[in-house]
């Protein structure tokens, strides 16, 4: 180390952070959600519209953007923090009740509460987050500054202890650095759940002129939001963790590969690096020290294989991003064929905060086998959307019924799928299967990188795993035949079932071929490419027994399995409405006046059964089954 004292760098650097921030915060502030998900909703007329009407009214006070607090269900959100008043949340924003706001609080004193989603503040007059059911399982380990601190302003980081457990590292030996990880037990989550710590070490007992450390950024899971608004929201908290990564196992070059199809994330992290060198963290000499090391930015091109570690280092080298056969693992033979570590966004995210506050605070939380907690992209059939991180060991049902809010309008829950296109779908029978590493491997899906998408009674599973499994089979790199030709054979097999097709052998072949893909497969896309089919064959057996013996869909979605049927009684003679919604004219007027549907025509679009008026009720979608002489001539 050189002779600078990085301890006392860093105190005054925060020291400064904290009068800026204080400052900062003695006039009325409006923190706007503008992560990608508020950005969707419309947080940018949103702030427009608070500035408009502050401006207006002579205000002093302060427009600051901030990235997702989570509750992606109320978008566009915003918290207005007064002197004086509790820090209140406001969802569901618009023109209208942003002029109430800015008219009633921030130019009178009338927090309008009625509009309020939750106080972030300790208050006795309104609930906070924390008093609602899913703030009881919630514990922000590496989402506490998510939508609460300007992205933008490295001081608001700085304030929060950002770079503390940096400046703290480098008066300390690298090796206490990797026991820290070590110790904790965090495991990579970014699906597999390897220790990090375990890599980390093997990567430092390589003995070589070069080494390099690479958060993978790629995030493709269809639903899946997790690592894309950690970035957009706290990117400084992921290069800390990468900072203290390459000081524990010496390394002087380091990238974040990002998919390009996030721009803001990319804009964001971007802006940060800069910041941080600027304050000294990164650079030749960090915190004046004569460790250094610095981050640059790789955009990946979008390809969902490009996920796996040895694809995502060829696609870096300028090469086809396939994957390649291991051994040698990376931390033997990476990136330019040097030793690299490779580790998930959420995993450097928990780095400082492991390094700051020690290993036995990090095993406090979850289990024994898998400590600290799970961040998930709630998406589906569920009332509160959004970004959540619990407890390791909390349950799907408390997941979903409690931190999600359950079903919406009282519909009927059936499955879940937890960890993207090559997890699981689970019954509600698995539903107090604790979520971690291991109980989801029983139970035959895996964590992910944590999508989780819920499903309801209209939901066909035969239908959701052809869904599925067509994705991974499209992102198939066509290296190994097992991938390239078993998932595209395993597809051809459930669209045929969702036709009525297929005997009595045929649930019997997609199994055999699901594990022979598994077992066969060179990459981890193709081993669990077949995860959606063999849970659904487990636990929705009888569905495909009912597309394939009775020629029907049980959840009415298979749209070769369906028709729509007109209810004389029902019909009006008088109305017209699902004659014209009719894209392909097969709705016709018979001689008595009723309305009636050509069935050869009938593209099952649904528009007829959303236009019929409500007091009529009068089509109908039926799955009527095929009788067994009929089904040789069912549609193929």
């Amino acid at each position: 180390m050189g002779k600078a004292n990085p301890q006392q760098l860093y105190e005054t650097m925060r020291d400064q952070a904290n009068q800026s921030v204080q400052s900062r915060g003695e006039k009325p502030q409006v923190l706007i959600g503008t992560a990608t998900c508020g950005l969707a909703a419309g947080a940018d007329q949103v702030k427009e519209d608070f500035i408009r009407e502050i401006e207006a009214k002579g205000l002093d006070a302060e427009v600051i953007e901030v990235g997702c607090i989570g509750h992606c269900y109320a978008e566009p959100l915003a918290v207005i923090n007064k002197p004086g008043h509790p820090a209140v949340c406001y969802g569901y924003l618009d023109e209208g009740l942003v002029h109430r706001l800015v008219e009633d609080f921030l130019d009178g004193d009338d927090p309008s509460y009625e509009y309020a989603l939750a106080a972030l503040d300790r208050n006795d007059v309104f609930p906070t987050f924390e008093d609602f059911p899913r703030g009881i399982y919630e514990d922000k380990m590496i989402l506490g500054n998510c939508g609460h601190s300007d992205f933008k302003n490295i001081d608001d980081y700085i304030a929060a202890e950002g770079y503390s457990a940096l400046a703290a590292a480098l008066s300390k030996k690298p090796e206490e650095v990797l026991k820290a990880v070590k110790d904790a037990n965090l495991r990579g989550r970014g699906g597999a759940g390897f220790p990090a710590g375990d890599k980390w070490e093997a990567c430092v007992n390589v003995d070589a002129d070069e080494k390099y450390v690479i958060c993978n950024a790629d995030e493709g899971d269809p639903g899946a939001f997790m690592d894309r608004s950690i970035l957009e929201s706290d990117p400084h908290r992921v290069i800390e963790g990468m900072i203290l990564c390459a000081y524990a196992i010496d390394v002087r070059q380091g990238y974040l590969y990002i998919r390009a199809e996030y721009p803001l994330a990319v804009k964001h992290v971007r802006e940060a690096i800069e910041q941080a060198r600027g304050k000294g963290f990164l650079g030749s000499s960090v915190l004046g020290t004569d460790f250094g090391f610095d981050l640059d930015i790789f955009q990946g091109s979008g390809a969902f294989i490009c996920g796996e570690a040895t694809a995502l280092v060829n696609s870096m080298e300028g090469k086809m991003g396939l994957p390649e056969s291991r051994p040698p693992r990376l931390v033997q033979e990476g990136f330019r064929s040097k030793p690299t570590v490779l580790n998930n966004v959420k995993t450097f995210a928990y780095v400082p905060l492991i390094v700051n506050r020690g290993a036995a605070w990090f095993q406090e939380t979850g289990t024994p086998e898998s400590p600290g907690t799970a961040v998930f992209s709630l998406v589906g059939k569920i009332n509160q959307t959004g970004l959540v991180e619990v407890p390791m060991g909390t349950t799907l049902r408390q997941l979903i019924e409690e931190v999600g809010g359950g079903l919406p309008n009282e519909r009927e829950f059936k499955a879940v799928q937890i960890g993207g296109p090559s997890g699981g779908c689970l019954p509600e029978s698995a539903l107090d299967v604790p979520i971690d590493f291991d109980s989801l491997h029983e139970a035959g899906a895996i964590m992910g990188s944590g999508g989780l998408v819920v499903m309801d009674q209209d939901d066909c599973m035969v239908a959701v795993a052809r869904y599925f499994l067509e994705f991974t089979q499209h992102e198939s790199c066509g290296k190994c035949t097992f991938c390239r030709l078993g998932t595209k054979h395993m597809l051809d097999i459930l669209t045929g079932i969702t036709r009525g097709e297929g005997d009595s052998d045929t649930l019997n072949m997609l199994e055999e071929l699901a594990e022979d893909i598994c077992d066969g497969s060179l990459c981890n896309l193709g081993r669990t490419a077949p995860n959606p089919v063999l849970t659904t064959l487990r636990y929705f057996r009888d569905e495909y027994q009912a597309h394939i013996e009775e020629g029907r869909c049980p959840a009415l979605v298979c749209r070769d399995l369906i028709l729509y049927y007109i209810e004389p009684p029902k019909c009006s003679k008088l109305c017209n409405v699902c004659v014209g919604s009719c894209p392909t004219e097969a709705i016709f007027t018979r001689d008595d006046g009723l309305k009636e549907i050509d069935q050869d025509k009938c593209v099952k679009c649904d528009n007829c059964r959303k236009a019929c008026p409500a007091e009529y009720d009068a089509v109908a979608k039926l799955s009527p089954p095929i009788l067994p002489a009929e089904k040789e001539k069912s549609p193929k």
